[in-house]
Protein backbone atom coordinates (compact mmCIF):
# COMPACT_ATOMS: atom_id res chain seq x y z
CA UNK A 1 0.00 0.00 0.00
CA UNK A 2 2.69 2.05 0.70
CA UNK A 3 4.13 1.39 -2.77
CA UNK A 4 1.26 2.26 -4.60
CA UNK A 5 0.48 5.46 -2.26
CA UNK A 6 3.64 6.61 -3.76
CA UNK A 7 3.18 5.65 -7.48
CA UNK A 8 0.12 7.62 -7.46
CA UNK A 9 1.51 10.67 -5.90
CA UNK A 10 4.12 10.71 -8.45
CA UNK A 11 1.32 10.05 -11.39
CA UNK A 12 -0.75 12.58 -10.04
CA UNK A 13 2.43 15.37 -9.72
CA UNK A 14 3.63 14.07 -12.89
CA UNK A 15 0.27 14.65 -14.91
CA UNK A 16 -0.11 18.08 -13.56
CA UNK A 17 2.84 19.20 -14.36
CA UNK A 18 3.11 17.39 -17.87
CA UNK A 19 -0.70 19.42 -18.91
CA UNK A 20 0.88 22.64 -17.66
CA UNK A 21 4.27 22.82 -18.88
CA UNK A 22 5.78 22.84 -15.20
CA UNK A 23 4.00 26.17 -14.28
CA UNK A 24 2.67 25.95 -10.68
CA UNK A 25 0.01 28.52 -11.13
CA UNK A 26 -2.98 26.38 -11.78
CA UNK A 27 -2.64 24.47 -8.39
CA UNK A 28 -1.80 27.85 -6.48
CA UNK A 29 -4.03 29.95 -8.57
CA UNK A 30 -7.27 28.81 -7.20
CA UNK A 31 -9.72 26.81 -9.44
CA UNK A 32 -9.35 25.22 -12.91
CA UNK A 33 -11.38 27.82 -15.66
CA UNK A 34 -14.63 26.45 -15.47
CA UNK A 35 -14.67 25.17 -12.05
CA UNK A 36 -15.24 25.85 -8.19
CA UNK A 37 -12.72 23.42 -6.95
CA UNK A 38 -9.31 23.98 -7.27
CA UNK A 39 -6.16 21.59 -7.77
CA UNK A 40 -4.80 21.23 -4.69
CA UNK A 41 -8.45 19.55 -3.70
CA UNK A 42 -8.43 17.38 -6.94
CA UNK A 43 -4.89 16.32 -6.77
CA UNK A 44 -5.80 15.12 -3.16
CA UNK A 45 -9.28 13.23 -3.68
CA UNK A 46 -7.95 11.37 -6.81
CA UNK A 47 -5.23 9.79 -4.94
CA UNK A 48 -7.76 9.14 -1.76
CA UNK A 49 -10.10 8.15 -3.98
CA UNK A 50 -7.55 5.94 -5.97
CA UNK A 51 -6.25 3.72 -3.05
CA UNK A 52 -9.97 3.17 -2.30
CA UNK A 53 -10.53 2.16 -5.40
CA UNK A 54 -8.18 -0.33 -5.26
CA UNK A 55 -8.82 -1.30 -1.63
CA UNK A 56 -12.72 -2.45 -2.72
CA UNK A 57 -11.50 -4.37 -5.46
CA UNK A 58 -8.97 -6.29 -3.30
CA UNK A 59 -5.70 -5.46 -4.38
CA UNK A 60 -4.30 -5.76 -0.95
CA UNK A 61 -5.98 -9.56 -0.09
CA UNK A 62 -2.72 -11.60 0.93
CA UNK A 63 -4.52 -14.38 -1.35
CA UNK A 64 -4.20 -12.55 -4.66
CA UNK A 65 -0.64 -10.97 -3.73
CA UNK A 66 2.18 -12.74 -5.83
CA UNK A 67 0.02 -14.92 -7.47
CA UNK A 68 -0.99 -14.87 -11.13
CA UNK A 69 -2.67 -12.29 -13.43
CA UNK A 70 -5.92 -11.69 -11.21
CA UNK A 71 -3.40 -9.24 -9.24
CA UNK A 72 -2.66 -6.99 -12.42
CA UNK A 73 -5.66 -7.47 -13.76
CA UNK A 74 -7.37 -6.01 -10.39
CA UNK A 75 -5.03 -3.16 -10.34
CA UNK A 76 -6.18 -2.28 -13.86
CA UNK A 77 -9.70 -3.12 -13.46
CA UNK A 78 -9.78 -0.26 -9.96
CA UNK A 79 -7.60 2.08 -11.86
CA UNK A 80 -10.08 2.60 -14.74
CA UNK A 81 -13.03 2.38 -13.33
CA UNK A 82 -11.91 5.50 -10.92
CA UNK A 83 -10.74 7.30 -14.06
CA UNK A 84 -14.35 6.95 -15.52
CA UNK A 85 -16.20 7.76 -12.61
CA UNK A 86 -13.88 10.47 -12.34
CA UNK A 87 -14.84 11.94 -16.17
CA UNK A 88 -18.86 11.11 -15.09
CA UNK A 89 -18.79 13.24 -12.18
CA UNK A 90 -16.91 15.69 -13.99
CA UNK A 91 -19.51 16.00 -16.34
CA UNK A 92 -22.31 15.76 -14.19
CA UNK A 93 -21.20 18.73 -11.72
CA UNK A 94 -20.09 20.56 -14.66
CA UNK A 95 -16.10 20.48 -12.97
CA UNK A 96 -13.44 21.56 -15.98
CA UNK A 97 -10.67 19.52 -14.63
CA UNK A 98 -7.98 19.54 -17.70
CA UNK A 99 -8.41 16.46 -19.74
CA UNK A 100 -5.12 16.20 -20.34
CA UNK A 101 -4.08 16.42 -16.44
CA UNK A 102 -6.87 13.07 -16.29
CA UNK A 103 -5.14 11.26 -19.23
CA UNK A 104 -1.96 11.64 -18.50
CA UNK A 105 -2.27 10.72 -14.61
CA UNK A 106 -3.86 7.69 -14.69
CA UNK A 107 -1.83 6.64 -17.84
CA UNK A 108 1.21 6.74 -15.79
CA UNK A 109 -0.19 5.58 -12.40
CA UNK A 110 -1.67 2.19 -14.43
CA UNK A 111 2.07 1.72 -16.02
CA UNK A 112 3.49 2.71 -12.49
CA UNK A 113 1.09 0.28 -10.63
CA UNK A 114 1.20 -2.62 -12.74
CA UNK A 115 5.04 -2.12 -12.77
CA UNK A 116 5.77 -1.63 -9.04
CA UNK A 117 3.54 -4.78 -8.50
CA UNK A 118 5.72 -6.64 -10.87
CA UNK A 119 8.87 -5.60 -9.18
CA UNK A 120 7.29 -5.87 -5.83
CA UNK A 121 6.47 -9.69 -7.12
CA UNK A 122 9.99 -10.52 -8.07
CA UNK A 123 11.35 -9.49 -4.64
CA UNK A 124 8.60 -11.63 -3.20
CA UNK A 125 9.42 -14.81 -5.01
CA UNK A 126 13.03 -14.39 -4.55
CA UNK A 127 12.64 -14.23 -0.73
CA UNK A 128 10.44 -17.44 -0.59
CA UNK A 129 12.45 -19.55 -3.13
CA UNK A 130 15.27 -18.29 -0.49
CA UNK A 131 13.59 -19.70 2.24
CA UNK A 132 13.89 -16.16 3.90
CA UNK A 133 9.81 -16.04 4.68
CA UNK A 134 6.86 -14.50 3.37
CA UNK A 135 5.54 -17.64 2.45
CA UNK A 136 2.24 -19.81 4.21
CA UNK A 137 2.95 -22.34 6.96
CA UNK A 138 0.83 -25.47 5.49
CA UNK A 139 -0.35 -28.50 7.33
CA UNK A 140 -1.44 -30.86 4.68
CA UNK A 141 -4.56 -33.29 5.65
CA UNK A 142 -5.31 -36.55 3.37
CA UNK A 143 -4.24 -39.96 2.53
CA UNK A 144 -0.62 -40.25 2.53
CA UNK A 145 -0.08 -40.99 -1.41
CA UNK A 146 -1.96 -37.63 -2.16
CA UNK A 147 -0.06 -35.99 0.85
CA UNK A 148 3.27 -36.82 -0.36
CA UNK A 149 2.12 -35.86 -4.17
CA UNK A 150 0.61 -32.33 -3.28
CA UNK A 151 3.68 -31.64 -1.16
CA UNK A 152 5.92 -32.38 -4.39
CA UNK A 153 3.73 -30.25 -5.96
CA UNK A 154 3.94 -26.99 -3.53
CA UNK A 155 7.88 -27.71 -3.23
CA UNK A 156 8.50 -27.87 -6.90
CA UNK A 157 7.77 -24.04 -6.96
CA UNK A 158 8.77 -22.41 -3.57
CA UNK A 159 7.89 -19.02 -5.04
CA UNK A 160 4.02 -19.67 -4.65
CA UNK A 161 4.66 -19.35 -0.87
CA UNK A 162 3.47 -22.63 0.31
CA UNK A 163 5.62 -24.33 3.15
CA UNK A 164 4.20 -27.67 4.06
CA UNK A 165 5.00 -28.09 8.32
CA UNK A 166 3.08 -30.81 8.92
CA UNK A 167 0.48 -33.38 8.18
CA UNK A 168 -2.80 -35.57 8.78
CA UNK A 169 -3.79 -38.98 8.03
CA UNK A 170 -6.08 -41.38 8.74
CA UNK A 171 -6.19 -43.02 12.17
CA UNK A 172 -5.74 -46.24 10.86
CA UNK A 173 -2.37 -45.13 9.90
CA UNK A 174 -1.18 -43.81 12.87
CA UNK A 175 1.84 -46.09 14.73
CA UNK A 176 2.09 -46.04 18.21
CA UNK A 177 5.48 -44.18 17.32
CA UNK A 178 5.69 -40.62 15.65
CA UNK A 179 5.87 -40.90 12.25
CA UNK A 180 7.21 -39.04 8.81
CA UNK A 181 5.92 -38.97 5.26
CA UNK A 182 9.33 -37.76 3.99
CA UNK A 183 10.62 -35.42 5.66
CA UNK A 184 7.34 -34.03 6.39
CA UNK A 185 5.96 -35.00 10.01
CA UNK A 186 2.82 -36.47 11.21
CA UNK A 187 1.55 -33.88 13.42
CA UNK A 188 -1.88 -35.87 13.92
CA UNK A 189 -5.21 -37.49 12.47
CA UNK A 190 -8.37 -36.45 11.12
CA UNK A 191 -9.96 -36.56 14.29
CA UNK A 192 -7.26 -33.60 15.56
CA UNK A 193 -6.89 -31.66 12.36
CA UNK A 194 -7.73 -28.35 14.67
CA UNK A 195 -5.84 -29.14 17.57
CA UNK A 196 -2.68 -30.13 15.02
CA UNK A 197 -3.28 -26.31 13.25
CA UNK A 198 -3.08 -25.18 16.53
CA UNK A 199 -0.18 -27.01 17.75
CA UNK A 200 2.07 -25.78 14.20
CA UNK A 201 1.36 -22.55 14.02
CA UNK A 202 0.04 -23.07 10.60
CA UNK A 203 -2.19 -20.00 8.29
CA UNK A 204 -3.47 -22.72 6.16
CA UNK A 205 -4.94 -26.17 6.02
CA UNK A 206 -4.83 -27.78 2.44
CA UNK A 207 -6.83 -30.85 2.43
CA UNK A 208 -6.54 -33.45 -0.51
CA UNK A 209 -7.97 -36.90 -1.43
CA UNK A 210 -9.34 -39.20 1.10
CA UNK A 211 -11.87 -41.35 1.40
CA UNK A 212 -12.75 -40.73 5.02
CA UNK A 213 -12.68 -37.24 4.24
CA UNK A 214 -16.58 -37.06 3.28
CA UNK A 215 -18.54 -34.04 2.41
CA UNK A 216 -20.20 -33.83 5.73
CA UNK A 217 -16.74 -34.03 7.67
CA UNK A 218 -15.50 -31.27 5.81
CA UNK A 219 -17.95 -29.32 6.00
CA UNK A 220 -17.66 -29.95 9.81
CA UNK A 221 -14.71 -29.19 9.82
CA UNK A 222 -15.07 -25.19 7.56
CA UNK A 223 -17.69 -24.72 11.22
CA UNK A 224 -14.67 -25.66 13.14
CA UNK A 225 -12.47 -23.43 11.65
CA UNK A 226 -14.81 -20.57 11.52
CA UNK A 227 -13.07 -17.43 13.35
CA UNK A 228 -9.35 -19.17 14.06
CA UNK A 229 -7.89 -16.91 11.11
CA UNK A 230 -6.75 -20.37 9.30
CA UNK A 231 -7.74 -20.75 5.96
CA UNK A 232 -8.79 -24.02 4.73
CA UNK A 233 -8.06 -24.85 1.01
CA UNK A 234 -9.09 -28.06 -0.90
CA UNK A 235 -6.87 -29.14 -3.14
CA UNK A 236 -8.65 -31.60 -6.12
CA UNK A 237 -6.62 -34.32 -7.99
CA UNK A 238 -7.01 -32.76 -11.36
CA UNK A 239 -3.70 -30.69 -11.75
CA UNK A 240 -2.02 -28.56 -14.42
CA UNK A 241 -5.30 -26.99 -15.92
CA UNK A 242 -4.80 -22.96 -15.79
CA UNK A 243 -7.98 -21.07 -14.63
CA UNK A 244 -9.74 -20.23 -17.93
CA UNK A 245 -10.82 -23.60 -18.90
CA UNK A 246 -12.33 -24.22 -14.99
CA UNK A 247 -15.53 -22.99 -13.86
CA UNK A 248 -17.77 -23.52 -10.58
CA UNK A 249 -21.07 -24.03 -11.20
CA UNK A 250 -23.44 -24.61 -7.99
CA UNK A 251 -25.57 -28.01 -8.50
CA UNK A 252 -27.90 -29.53 -5.96
CA UNK A 253 -25.77 -27.55 -3.22
CA UNK A 254 -22.75 -28.92 -4.71
CA UNK A 255 -20.13 -27.23 -6.35
CA UNK A 256 -19.03 -29.17 -9.38
CA UNK A 257 -16.00 -28.18 -11.40
CA UNK A 258 -16.72 -28.14 -14.86
CA UNK A 259 -13.48 -28.26 -16.81
CA UNK A 260 -13.69 -27.50 -20.27
CA UNK A 261 -11.97 -29.14 -23.12
CA UNK A 262 -8.10 -28.23 -24.87
CA UNK A 263 -8.84 -26.18 -27.84
CA UNK A 264 -6.81 -27.33 -31.03
CA UNK A 265 -8.33 -25.87 -33.86
CA UNK A 266 -10.54 -23.04 -34.24
CA UNK A 267 -11.02 -19.09 -34.49
CA UNK A 268 -8.12 -18.65 -31.76
CA UNK A 269 -5.95 -21.03 -33.72
CA UNK A 270 -5.89 -19.48 -36.82
CA UNK A 271 -5.34 -15.97 -35.17
CA UNK A 272 -2.64 -17.80 -33.50
CA UNK A 273 -1.01 -18.81 -36.73
CA UNK A 274 -1.46 -15.26 -38.63
CA UNK A 275 0.19 -13.70 -35.72
CA UNK A 276 3.10 -16.36 -35.57
CA UNK A 277 3.94 -16.02 -39.24
CA UNK A 278 3.60 -11.96 -39.20
CA UNK A 279 6.03 -11.71 -36.68
CA UNK A 280 8.19 -13.97 -37.51
CA UNK A 281 8.34 -12.31 -40.59
CA UNK A 282 9.02 -9.15 -39.20
CA UNK A 283 11.41 -10.56 -36.90
CA UNK A 284 13.61 -11.70 -39.59
CA UNK A 285 13.24 -8.58 -41.64
CA UNK A 286 14.79 -6.71 -38.59
CA UNK A 287 17.31 -9.09 -37.49
CA UNK A 288 18.80 -9.71 -41.04
CA UNK A 289 21.97 -7.22 -40.46
CA UNK A 290 22.39 -9.68 -37.08
CA UNK A 291 21.91 -12.58 -38.97
CA UNK A 292 24.55 -11.84 -41.67
CA UNK A 293 26.64 -10.94 -39.21
CA UNK A 294 26.59 -14.36 -37.04
CA UNK A 295 26.88 -16.33 -40.47
CA UNK A 296 30.29 -14.95 -41.05
CA UNK A 297 31.36 -15.55 -37.49
CA UNK A 298 30.79 -19.16 -38.11
CA UNK A 299 32.79 -19.46 -41.33
CA UNK A 300 35.65 -18.12 -39.93
CA UNK A 301 35.72 -19.94 -36.84
CA UNK A 302 35.41 -23.37 -38.38
CA UNK A 303 34.42 -25.46 -42.08
CA UNK A 304 31.20 -26.33 -42.61
CA UNK A 305 27.61 -25.08 -43.26
CA UNK A 306 26.53 -22.10 -41.60
CA UNK A 307 23.03 -23.27 -41.05
CA UNK A 308 22.40 -26.63 -39.92
CA UNK A 309 19.24 -28.52 -40.59
CA UNK A 310 17.55 -31.51 -38.54
CA UNK A 311 14.83 -33.07 -38.81
CA UNK A 312 12.29 -32.99 -36.13
CA UNK A 313 9.21 -33.72 -35.23
CA UNK A 314 5.80 -31.70 -35.94
CA UNK A 315 2.54 -31.32 -35.56
CA UNK A 316 0.64 -34.36 -35.91
CA UNK A 317 3.67 -36.47 -36.12
CA UNK A 318 5.01 -35.40 -39.35
CA UNK A 319 8.65 -34.67 -39.90
CA UNK A 320 10.10 -31.10 -40.91
CA UNK A 321 13.72 -29.67 -41.19
CA UNK A 322 14.40 -27.60 -38.42
CA UNK A 323 16.93 -24.60 -39.53
CA UNK A 324 19.60 -23.36 -36.97
CA UNK A 325 23.03 -21.53 -36.96
CA UNK A 326 25.52 -24.77 -36.67
CA UNK A 327 27.21 -25.17 -33.38
CA UNK A 328 28.80 -28.15 -33.41
CA UNK A 329 31.80 -29.64 -35.23
CA UNK A 330 30.89 -31.13 -39.09
CA UNK A 331 31.23 -34.74 -37.20
CA UNK A 332 29.40 -34.15 -34.52
CA UNK A 333 26.84 -36.79 -35.03
CA UNK A 334 29.48 -39.71 -35.12
CA UNK A 335 31.63 -38.42 -32.06
CA UNK A 336 27.93 -38.71 -29.82
CA UNK A 337 28.17 -42.48 -29.46
CA UNK A 338 31.42 -42.04 -27.53
CA UNK A 339 29.89 -39.01 -25.16
CA UNK A 340 26.85 -41.07 -24.49
CA UNK A 341 28.20 -42.24 -20.99
CA UNK A 342 28.93 -38.48 -20.05
CA UNK A 343 24.96 -37.32 -20.40
CA UNK A 344 23.81 -35.17 -17.52
CA UNK A 345 20.35 -35.33 -18.38
CA UNK A 346 18.12 -37.90 -17.52
CA UNK A 347 15.16 -38.61 -20.07
CA UNK A 348 15.65 -39.04 -23.83
CA UNK A 349 17.73 -36.37 -24.31
CA UNK A 350 21.57 -35.81 -24.31
CA UNK A 351 22.82 -32.79 -22.82
CA UNK A 352 26.55 -32.01 -21.57
CA UNK A 353 27.78 -29.02 -20.21
CA UNK A 354 31.02 -28.89 -21.99
CA UNK A 355 30.09 -30.92 -24.71
CA UNK A 356 33.72 -30.98 -27.03
CA UNK A 357 31.39 -30.93 -30.46
CA UNK A 358 30.47 -27.46 -29.91
CA UNK A 359 32.90 -24.66 -31.53
CA UNK A 360 34.41 -21.85 -29.67
CA UNK A 361 31.70 -19.20 -31.32
CA UNK A 362 29.05 -21.82 -30.83
CA UNK A 363 28.59 -21.82 -27.15
CA UNK A 364 28.10 -18.10 -27.51
CA UNK A 365 25.31 -18.16 -29.69
CA UNK A 366 23.87 -21.59 -27.45
CA UNK A 367 24.41 -19.31 -24.45
CA UNK A 368 22.40 -16.39 -25.84
CA UNK A 369 20.29 -18.62 -28.13
CA UNK A 370 20.94 -16.64 -31.21
CA UNK A 371 21.44 -20.17 -32.95
CA UNK A 372 17.45 -20.20 -32.60
CA UNK A 373 16.69 -17.34 -34.82
CA UNK A 374 16.99 -19.23 -38.44
CA UNK A 375 14.15 -21.26 -36.94
CA UNK A 376 12.04 -17.58 -37.35
CA UNK A 377 12.07 -19.42 -41.24
CA UNK A 378 10.35 -22.28 -39.84
CA UNK A 379 7.23 -19.96 -38.29
CA UNK A 380 6.86 -18.41 -41.60
CA UNK A 381 6.79 -21.80 -43.74
CA UNK A 382 4.32 -23.01 -40.81
CA UNK A 383 6.24 -25.72 -39.35
CA UNK A 384 6.59 -24.11 -35.96
CA UNK A 385 5.15 -21.32 -33.92
CA UNK A 386 6.33 -18.92 -31.80
CA UNK A 387 5.87 -20.31 -28.79
CA UNK A 388 4.64 -24.13 -28.13
CA UNK A 389 6.39 -27.33 -27.03
CA UNK A 390 10.08 -28.28 -27.81
CA UNK A 391 10.56 -29.73 -31.15
CA UNK A 392 11.30 -33.33 -30.57
CA UNK A 393 13.81 -35.60 -32.62
CA UNK A 394 12.33 -38.59 -34.81
CA UNK A 395 14.59 -40.96 -31.95
CA UNK A 396 12.83 -39.09 -28.52
CA UNK A 397 9.08 -39.76 -30.64
CA UNK A 398 9.79 -43.64 -31.56
CA UNK A 399 10.11 -44.15 -27.74
CA UNK A 400 6.66 -41.65 -26.49
CA UNK A 401 4.13 -43.37 -24.95
CA UNK A 402 0.53 -42.22 -25.59
CA UNK A 403 0.73 -39.55 -22.37
CA UNK A 404 3.61 -37.72 -24.06
CA UNK A 405 2.69 -37.92 -27.57
CA UNK A 406 -0.14 -35.28 -26.76
CA UNK A 407 2.76 -32.88 -27.57
CA UNK A 408 2.38 -33.21 -31.03
CA UNK A 409 -1.01 -32.06 -30.66
CA UNK A 410 0.31 -28.32 -31.42
CA UNK A 411 2.82 -27.21 -33.42
CA UNK A 412 6.33 -26.92 -31.25
CA UNK A 413 7.61 -23.25 -30.55
CA UNK A 414 11.03 -21.44 -31.02
CA UNK A 415 10.38 -20.91 -27.48
CA UNK A 416 8.18 -22.02 -25.00
CA UNK A 417 7.44 -23.32 -21.01
CA UNK A 418 10.91 -25.23 -20.50
CA UNK A 419 12.82 -22.63 -21.87
CA UNK A 420 11.45 -19.84 -19.87
CA UNK A 421 11.47 -22.29 -16.75
CA UNK A 422 15.15 -23.11 -16.51
CA UNK A 423 16.21 -25.20 -20.79
CA UNK A 424 18.56 -27.96 -19.76
CA UNK A 425 18.53 -27.16 -16.41
CA UNK A 426 15.04 -28.88 -16.15
CA UNK A 427 14.64 -32.49 -15.85
CA UNK A 428 12.66 -34.55 -18.15
CA UNK A 429 9.69 -35.09 -16.20
CA UNK A 430 9.68 -31.45 -15.01
CA UNK A 431 10.01 -30.73 -18.86
CA UNK A 432 7.34 -32.67 -20.33
CA UNK A 433 5.07 -31.18 -17.90
CA UNK A 434 5.58 -28.27 -18.73
CA UNK A 435 4.69 -29.40 -22.29
CA UNK A 436 1.54 -31.25 -21.67
CA UNK A 437 0.32 -28.07 -19.56
CA UNK A 438 0.94 -26.09 -22.88
CA UNK A 439 -1.32 -28.03 -25.08
CA UNK A 440 -3.96 -28.13 -22.94
CA UNK A 441 -3.67 -24.38 -21.77
CA UNK A 442 -2.18 -22.39 -24.14
CA UNK A 443 -3.67 -18.80 -24.88
CA UNK A 444 -2.96 -15.87 -26.78
CA UNK A 445 -2.30 -13.95 -24.07
CA UNK A 446 0.14 -16.92 -22.09
CA UNK A 447 2.29 -16.35 -25.34
CA UNK A 448 2.52 -12.98 -24.53
CA UNK A 449 3.92 -13.75 -21.48
CA UNK A 450 6.07 -16.61 -22.31
CA UNK A 451 7.84 -13.97 -24.85
CA UNK A 452 8.63 -11.44 -22.88
CA UNK A 453 10.06 -13.57 -19.93
CA UNK A 454 12.22 -15.30 -22.94
CA UNK A 455 14.09 -12.08 -22.57
CA UNK A 456 14.60 -12.37 -19.61
CA UNK A 457 15.75 -15.92 -19.55
CA UNK A 458 17.83 -15.38 -22.94
CA UNK A 459 19.93 -12.53 -21.37
CA UNK A 460 20.40 -14.55 -18.32
CA UNK A 461 21.35 -17.77 -20.30
CA UNK A 462 19.43 -20.27 -17.68
CA UNK A 463 20.17 -23.48 -18.53
CA UNK A 464 21.96 -22.53 -21.74
CA UNK A 465 24.60 -25.22 -23.02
Amino acid sequence: MLADTAIIVLAVVAGYFGRFNYVVGPFGGGAPVGSEIPYYVVCPAIVLGWLASLKLLRCYDDRVLGYGADEYRRVTSGSLRLAGAVAILGYIANVGVARGFLALTFAIGIVGLVGGRYVARKWLHRARTRGAGWSRRVLVVGDAPHVLELVHTLRREPYAGYRVVGACIPDALLAPVPQRLGDVPVVGSFRSILESAAATGVDTVAVTASGELTAARLRRLGWQMEGTGIDLVLAPALTDVAGPRIHTRPVAGLPLIHVEAPEFRGARKIVKGFVDRSTALLGLTLAFPLLLMIAIAIKLDSRGPVIFRQIRVGQGGKEFGVFKFRTMVVNADEMLAKLTANNEHDGLLFKMRKDPRVTRVGRILRKYSLDELPQLLNVVIGHMSLVGPRPPLPSEVARYDVDIARRLLVKPGITGLWQVSGRSDLSWEDGLRLDLYYVENWSLAADLVILWKTVGAVMASRGAY
